[in-house]
Parts: structure tokens; sequence; C-alpha cells
């Protein structure tokens, strides 16, 4: 953050690969290449987290905030590595290329997972590098991959309608437990390990062609997640173990009722009390997977909206404070400095501000929100940027610049857009000048979606905020990146000075 750069938005699912979804395999490395031969500083991801279906596959909404999604765990890899044989890749079902498909990517690689497993059980791989993961991630990877086995042998249950004796996790009962389902839990395990390994091969290979990773950190937790149930004292629970209070945001412009989100609230006062261990150890995990990390609803670390469970809307609720200022300089006597992006968009207070420019935290600049209001004044324009800031075309919640000008944009918008590039541009062109107004701003960092590369439109959005389905689905198709738009995007990188 401290010279101008630039970088591109791609979810590792977004990538071509022959098994129904991206992975950590031979297109992640053509990307990487991608990345240093048009002197990209940075590729942006979403967050690595296990998915789950329930939830619309988001990498938002996971049963651990520590777990990998292991459907990203490359095949061809395993096969390299010897854990398995190019025949046990057979039969081979068909996957449609054009979006994820999730159904049948996980249960074609659950079938391929057990063979991996058992094959390295049959005393094939590296036992003694597998131990070390174990032990240098017990503090989170023991109750993770007991609390996915037991949402199977319950049949999905949420955790707080298990037997009580496992709800409120009765030593004994664990322990039967364990002994019960040994073979699966160390399966779950045996996986996380394999996915740390294949993504520690892939960022040493970004970092050593001069790519920094950014990763997204969730600011919340789900509530049927490994993390509550193995610390509910961390969590605002009623004597069932349910939650008394749930996050959201208040109604504004965007909605009348505001957003129920539906995760449990921190109890910042025992998060104080332990020395915020449980977000130390979060912290530390997420600065191993990555070089940057995007803090998502960053406002939520200065004051958080919190809502009675029992309602129905975000309307109801309040702002309580939490500990910023403590908590950020308690972080920062454990890690030497803190490489973190604020998600700081939306309505963002004075108290926010004041976090930021304290901890010298960068927040975002999002252009599809820069032609609304007066063009003077909107944080958004280049000219009001400034160095310690992330520029995007959009995010990953936006429409693509291409779909929001043919499908979203008022008329006032683009007139005010064309008054701020002096001329009126087409459709076709619009996404080459959101770029290059990024490109230009005085803001050391600059992130492009893949999809705004492309000039894709709304076809190509990867999420619609409040929606569950058709969601993180979308895909990079082989031989989309053409020598021309690496010539293009190279180009506009060296002249305004950020290769």
């Amino acid at each position: 953050m401290k010279r101008r750069s630039c970088g591109i938005l791609l979810h590792i699912t977004s990538l071509p690969s022959p098994y129904g979804i991206g992975d950590l395999g031979t297109q992640s490395y053509r990307f990487a290449d991608f990345l240093a031969e048009t002197k990209q500083g940075f590729w942006q991801i979403l967050p690595l987290n296990l998915t789950d279906p329930a939830l619309g596959n988001s990498p938002y909404y996971s049963p651990s905030a520590f777990a990998s999604n292991t459907l990203l765990i490359s095949p061809d890899l395993l096969v390299q590595s010897g854990l398995i044989e190019k025949t046990d890749l057979e039969p081979f079902p068909s996957f449609q290329n054009e979006q994820v498909g999730y159904h049948n990517t996980t249960t074609y690689k659950k079938k391929l997972f057990y063979r991996t497993y058992n094959r390295f059980k049959g005393h094939y791989g590296n036992k003694h590098e597998y131990e070390r993961f174990c032990f240098e991630n017990s503090h989170w990877l023991e109750d993770f991959a007991l609390f996915i086995t037991l949402k199977v042998h319950f049949h999905g249950q949420v955790w707080s309608e298990w037997p009580c004796e496992i709800r409120d996790r009765k030593p004994e009962s664990l322990q039967m437990l364990k002994r019960q389902h040994h073979d699966r839990i160390e399966m779950e395990k045996f996986l996380q390990y394999l996915f740390s390994q294949q993504w520690s091969f892939l960022k040493d290979y970004c970092n050593q062609r001069g790519v920094q990773i950014i990763g997204d950190m969730p600011m919340y937790v789900c509530y049927d997640s490994a993390d509550v149930w193995a610390n509910p004292d961390l969590f605002k629970l009623n004597e069932n173990k349910q939650p008394s209070f749930v996050a959201g945001v208040p109604p504004d412009y965007f909605s009348k009722t505001g957003q129920l989100w539906g995760n449990p609230v921190y109890r910042w006062d025992r998060l104080k009390e332990t020395g915020y261990s449980w977000w130390i150890q979060k912290m530390k995990y997420n600065l191993n997977l990555y070089d940057m990390v995007r803090v998502d609803h960053f406002r939520g670390f200065v004051a958080y909206w919190e809502v009675p469970s029992t309602e129905k809307t975000a309307i109801n609720g309040c702002w309580v404070e939490a500990p910023a200022e403590n908590f950020f300089s308690t972080l920062l006597k454990r890690f030497s400095y803190l490489p973190i992006i604020a998600e700081d968009l939306g309505v963002i207070t004075p108290d926010v501000r004041e976090i930021m420019h304290h901890f010298e935290f960068p927040g975002m600049k999002v252009l599809l929100f820069a032609f609304s209001d007066d063009l003077s004044t909107n944080p958004y324009l280049p000219h009001n940027h400034v160095k310690n800031c992330v520029v995007y075309t959009g995010t990953h919640d936006n429409n693509t610049v291409k779909g929001w000008f043919e499908r979203e944009a008022t008329q006032g918008e683009k007139e005010s857009l064309f008054r701020y590039l002096g001329r009126e541009v087409f459709s076709e062109d619009i996404h080459w000048e959101f770029i290059k107004l990024a490109m230009t701003s005085v803001a050391n960092l600059v992130i492009i979606p893949m999809q705004d590369i492309l000039g894709l439109g709304e076809e190509a959005r990867m999420n619609r905020p409040s929606t569950l389905e058709s969601n993180w689905q979308w895909r990079l198709l082989s031989g989309q990146l053409t020598p021309e738009i690496a010539q293009k995007i190279r180009g506009m990188t060296e002249i305004y000075g950020r290769a």
C-alpha cells in the first residue's frame, strides 16, 4: 500500500477447470503467470472458507471461520503427488464450463476424496507433515472435524438441537463420539491438510512471481458453525444456547426495513477478558493464508447493529459500541503490522473514520457508486481519492460495469458520467473507461474484477445480495484472456505507473 500498484479480483471457483469448479491446479498457476506478465501486483480472491449448499454456497456463510473449501482441491495435483492414480479420476462426469456445478462437483469429489484418504492411510504420503499440520491447527481443527462429522450423523440438524450432552460438549460424550467416528473425523482433518498443501504451493508461486494475494475475512460467523458450538461464551446466546441477538444493518436508503443477517453477535466484554485470543488465532490464520486481508463489514468493530432474535426485520435494533481501539491495539502487540483493507462501504460514521485513520487502514472506493450525488463532493470519484485507499470499478456484490450501465444506471447517472468523462460513451467501451478512471486515481492500489476486464454484462455478475439462488457460479472460460486483452491491461498498468 506504499507504492502504486494494481491487481485483479477473481475467485478460485471462477477459474477454468475440467472438474466443474475452479481449483488450485494448473489454471491457477496459469492465471498467476497472466498476472505477472501483465505486471499486476495483486490477486484478490473471496473467502476460502468451506461453503454450505443450504446457504447458497456463499463463501461468507460457512460452518467454520477457519476450515477451507475442499472443493477447491485439485484432482490433477493429487495424481501428481502420487496419492491417487489417473484411473482413479474415472468415471469422469461431464461438467459444464460456463457455471460452477456445485452439486455434481460435490458428488464427484466426495468419492474421489474417499479413495485419496484410503490410499493415504495405506502408507502413502508424508505422515509426519500431516501430523505437524494437525498439531499446528489443533485449536480449530479438532472441533471442526468433529462438528462436521456430527452434522452428518445428526442428519443436518442445527447443533443446538443435538442431544444436550453433545450440545453442551460434555467431555465423556465427546470422547465416545470421537471413538465411534474416528475414521470420518480423520478424513475431514486430512482434507484440510490437502487443501493447505496445495494452497501453500500456489501462494509461494504467486509471491515468487511478484504477485501478492489479497484474501477476504468475514467479520461475523454463522450460528450453525463449529466456532459457536465450541465457543458459546463468546457470543450472545440464551440458556438454550440459541442467539439472543443477531447482526444486521439498520434501515437506510436501500432498504426500509434494514438487513437482518441472522449471525450471532459477539460478547466483546468476554472477548476482551480473554485478551481477544479467538480473534488473534483467526487473524494469525488469515495472515498465514494471505498477504493482505480485506475485512468485511469493518464498521462492526467500532459499533454494530444488534437486533433481538425474535424480530422479523432489522428495524427494532440498536447500535452497540465495540472496543475497537483496544482490540486493534492488542492485535498490533501480537503482530508487527496489520495488512488490512477495511470494507467501509455504506453509511460510515466519523468514529469509524477515526479508527481507520488512527491505525492507517485503507478503505475502499467503488466507482459504480460515484455518479449518483454531487460530482464535486462524491467521495468515490477519483479527484476525491486519497493515496491510502483501494479503488474498485465494482465488487463481487455489484453488477458488472457493463451490466450497471445497461440495466441499472439512471439517465441522471449516465449524464453525470458523461459530464465527468467529457463525452458520451457506448456500452461496448464503458468498462475500459471505468478501468482508466481507476488507474488514473491517486490511490496506491487499484483492483479490477475480471468480468470488467472482459467487458461482460449482467449475466457475469457474481452475487446478488439478499438472494440465495444462482450466485457464486460465474466462471472464466478458457481462451477469454486473449493476447489483445493482456496487452491492453499491461499497457494501462505501465502508462499509469502501476507496473
